[in-house]
């Protein structure tokens, strides 16, 4: 093998990424090294290659980004026995430490420590990633690269909409990007009886249709209140899912949530949002911040899901090699397209 691998990363504080050769990373005794065969962009992507103010005050030039990725096990540290060379292999992006009180407990996903692959450490937009044993989820044959690609922004959807009992409950999602077309797919996958998805780019909505069956609301023409009525709905939605980071889209959900309703947000406001705590208080509703992924719950809970009929293929939208990486990101930041995956297989 060679000492020296292409790699996508951030060389200079403008817009873009740019490939270049890095040398193969080095593990230590709890590490394995994976050779990436595919991976997912994120929006987090997006935002490191537009370089805006988050960016630009978070991730150090010179990075190599991404961290959604499919591959196979082609070397183990000294100390790693639970994993084997050649085993496919997904994994954890979040890189936890192990001296905070949650961390301790075994609540890993709410170490204040935690620092990111592809953004804070070196990413897997690469032909290799060093990865700790202990993030390292083994991808079982029923899914393939391509799924396993995308398991990290499922488990963001599968956290969210998993934090609340959906068996026959009516379920609202604002934001039809891929990850709220995700949760709604796992909403009606655990049981809700109605699932509905907003947004006001119909392309997105009409993608939600195919992957899901849920009832998508262009919000842009059409009053998400007349929804209730027509599914015969007695107060309005049980529970909702926020994945938009958009304050009309959360006004919405509380305006037409039932009394005592439940909200799960994983959608990031741009900067400060005004909310009317009156209604919310008055409502009873129960608001619940989601970041990640359950470390490892999430994961066992996706996998399964998959494993027992869970489709969400079709939000892959759109296929290209690792060297066309410009026409994949250029794809993604349209904002019309689902899931983008480079194929790093003939990198």
């Amino acid at each position: 093998m060679s000492n020296e691998m292409k790699a996508l990363a951030k060389t200079k504080p403008e817009v873009g990424l740019w490939m270049k050769t890095a040398p193969v990373p080095e593990i230590g005794p709890d590490d394995v090294l994976i050779k990436i065969n595919k991976t997912g962009i994120c929006g987090t992507d997006i935002h490191i290659w537009n370089w805006d103010e988050w960016a630009a005050g978070t991730v150090p030039v010179g990075l190599i980004t991404g961290h959604e990725f499919a591959g196979e096990i082609v070397e183990l540290g000294r100390n790693v026995t639970e994993l084997s060379l050649g085993q496919r292999c997904s994994g954890e992006g979040h890189l936890i430490g192990k001296k905070s009180r949650q961390s301790r407990a075994g609540k890993f996903h709410l170490d204040p420590a935690t620092r990111g692959i592809g953004v804070n450490e070196q990413g897997a937009f690469a032909q290799f990633l060093r990865l700790p044993a202990f993030n390292t989820v083994p991808l079982p044959d029923e899914i393939d690269d391509e799924i396993g690609a995308i398991l990290d922004p499922l488990g963001n959807a599968v956290h969210t909409a998993l934090s609340f009992d959906l068996i026959g409950e009516d379920v609202l999602v604002t934001g039809a990007g891929p990850i709220g077309i995700m949760a709604a797919a796992v909403a009606r996958h655990a049981g809700a009886r109605n699932v509905v998805i907003t947004d006001i780019n119909q392309a997105r909505l009409d993608l939600a249709g195919k992957v899901a069956d849920v009832l998508p609301v262009n919000v842009a023409t059409d009053e998400l209140a007349a929804v209730i009525p027509r599914l015969k709905m007695t107060q309005g939605f049980d529970v909702g899912l926020e994945m938009s980071g958009n304050q009309r889209a959360l006004d919405q959900m509380v305006d037409t949530m039932t009394m005592g309703g439940r909200i799960a947000m994983l959608g990031i406001p741009p900067g400060k949002s005004p909310v009317d705590w009156s209604r919310i208080v008055f409502k009873a509703i129960t608001i619940k911040g989601v970041y990640g992924r359950e470390i490892f719950e999430t994961w066992y809970k996706m996998i399964a899901m998959l494993q027992n009929g869970l489709d969400v293929r079709k939000v892959i939208t759109h296929r290209f090699a690792v060297d066309d990486f410009q026409t994949g990101f250029e794809t993604m930041r349209e904002g019309s397209s689902g899931k983008v995956v480079l194929d790093w297989t003939q990198a």
